[in-house]
């Protein structure tokens, strides 16, 4: 076994007390150097803090109290907002401390375009969310159809909006499958047309239909006087001649008028005598002359 002599113990030690002292003394130098630099970095940092969040503040205010933003959309932007400046504080402090951030901003730009095509159907759905919000095709409450849905929309999100179906079932659909379709809202407009189109025999009396259809318009006072009813000729069938009624109401009275008159038209035709003919088919259609 192999002891050391005090003379070298005592080297070592006075060596690693030297190696101390050169570490702690290049630390000096280096923050007596770089002093300037950490104090002015410690005030951009102060600074960009409390302009990011007086800036983030101002923005969400703004964006909230607008009456032409919706709340969803209001607080999508503000957060939006709120993290770019963050991400510009960061930068900055960085660069104030001698930091290359040229990399950095290559390396979070190649990080959100795989996130981005990770979550390409996700961030569609989250435009798509968007411009529904902005755009403003339906709110909530409204009652419209877009390919198979047909409903009175519950809630609109930026990923889905749900819908409640007239059939009673409820709908979670994705935005971005009602963005990508025709709208129809039924709900939008004041006033809506109802047409209602019947057919009666060619012996029937012309006149006398139309005069039955526009007083059972002029007698329901959920008929609007502005724009007045019309009754026309639609069409001349092989087996009837189609006349047509058309009457506007609220939109509120549409479903309710729609059937009162149905019915209404199918009564008085029955008291005047006027026939509305079956349509023909194969099976009622006369055979050929012998």
């Amino acid at each position: 076994m192999n002891i050391k002599p005090l003379s070298a113990i005592k080297t070592e030690i006075k060596g690693e007390l030297h190696a101390e002292l050169d570490v702690a003394a290049r630390a000096l130098d280096w923050l007596r150097d770089n002093l300037p630099h950490i104090a002015g970095a410690v005030l951009v940092l102060f600074i960009s803090v409390v302009l990011a969040r007086l800036l983030s503040r101002a923005a969400d205010r703004a964006l909230t109290r607008s009456e032409r933003i919706e709340p969803t959309v209001a607080k999508f932007l503000s957060n939006i907002i709120k993290y770019a400046l963050w991400v510009v504080v960061a930068i900055t402090v960085l660069t104030q401390f001698g930091v290359q951030t040229t990399s950095i901003i290559a390396a979070l730009g190649g990080l959100a375009l795989a996130v981005g095509l990770a979550l390409q159907g996700t961030l569609s759905n989250v435009a798509a969310g968007v411009m529904i919000l902005i755009q403003r095709p339906f709110r909530v409450g409204e009652t419209i159809t877009a390919g198979t849905v047909n409903g009175t929309v519950e809630a609109i999100g930026l990923f889905t909006t749900e819908v409640h179906q007239l059939d009673g079932l409820y709908v979670m659909v994705p935005n971005n499958e009602l963005w990508n379709k025709p709208v129809v809202n039924f709900s939008r407009m004041p006033t809506r047309r109802f047409e209602l189109l019947v057919g009666i025999t060619y012996q029937d009396d012309l006149r006398l239909a139309h005069a039955a259809m526009l007083d059972l318009a002029a007698r329901d006072p959920r008929v609007l006087s502005e724009p007045a009813p019309v009754a026309f000729v639609a069409a001349l069938a092989d087996n009837a001649v189609r006349i047509g009624l058309r009457v506007w109401c609220t939109n509120a009275d549409y479903l309710a008028l729609s059937w009162a008159l149905t019915e209404a038209v199918k009564l008085r035709f029955d008291e005047l005598g006027l026939t509305i003919p079956v349509p023909a088919t194969p099976a009622t259609m006369p055979g050929p002359v012998r």
